[in-house]
């Protein structure tokens, strides 16, 4: 996906200051993607790779919530690097 459309670390960084100042937030994916204002692709990926880090968790009816134990921003460079491979895909178009 492209960047202006996709998972940016500013992206990822917004994202985690909202579950982080509202530690109760649950979210759908399509209440997700209204609320940050993003394409659902790009949404979905952004969520399920924090979900993958364990800064989010997925739980009942598919919502996503702050993980247990997540107090603080996850390091995304460090995230980002040990993906390897698999964070080109994260930022360019899946089509």
């Amino acid at each position: 996906m492209p960047l202006s459309l996709g998972v940016t670390a500013l992206v990822l960084q917004r994202i985690c200051g909202e579950y982080l100042e509202m530690p109760g937030l649950r979210l759908t994916l399509k209440q997700a993607t209204r609320f940050w204002g993003m394409d659902e692709q790009a949404c979905a990926r952004s969520l399920d790779y924090l979900v993958e880090i364990g800064f989010l968790a997925r739980v009942e009816q598919g919502t996503y919530r702050l993980s247990d134990g997540a107090v603080k921003f996850p390091s995304l460079g460090m995230a980002k690097a040990s993906l390897g491979a698999r964070w080109p895909a994260l930022l360019r178009d899946a089509s």
